[in-house]
């Protein structure tokens, strides 16, 4: 049974940083393709970064350059640094996880963010 638990979610004022983490149980970590998603409140679930088992980063637009997608193998963990934050990037933050076609999901970590 695979399964992902996000932390580091919290209330941090604008401008301010949080660094999420999505820890994957199970075997074969270094061959998922991770993203991270969030949704805010009236809004649909949204890619914001993903990360593929070699280390090639993709980034929404809108976080391009504040936020960091990283992997550590050894730990089967997949972190978002998330720097310079704004009140749009409040919402729940999601890790998706994708092996061989199966796709598993957290339950998900707030992220608050007050002007």
């Amino acid at each position: 049974q695979v399964q992902l638990v996000e932390s580091g979610g919290g209330l941090v004022q604008a401008g301010g940083s949080l660094r999420l983490s999505c820890a994957i149980s199970g075997s074969f970590f270094s061959i998922y393709t991770v993203d991270w998603h969030r949704q805010a409140p009236g809004n649909e679930r949204e890619l914001v970064a993903s990360i593929s088992p070699g280390g090639s980063t993709t980034y929404k637009d809108s976080v391009k350059g504040r936020f960091t997608i990283s992997r550590d193998n050894a730990k089967n963990t997949v972190y978002l640094q998330m720097d310079s934050l704004k009140p749009e990037d409040t919402a729940v933050y999601y890790c998706k996880a994708v092996r061989l076609g199966n796709v598993y999901w957290g339950q998900g970590t707030q992220v608050t963010v007050s002007s």
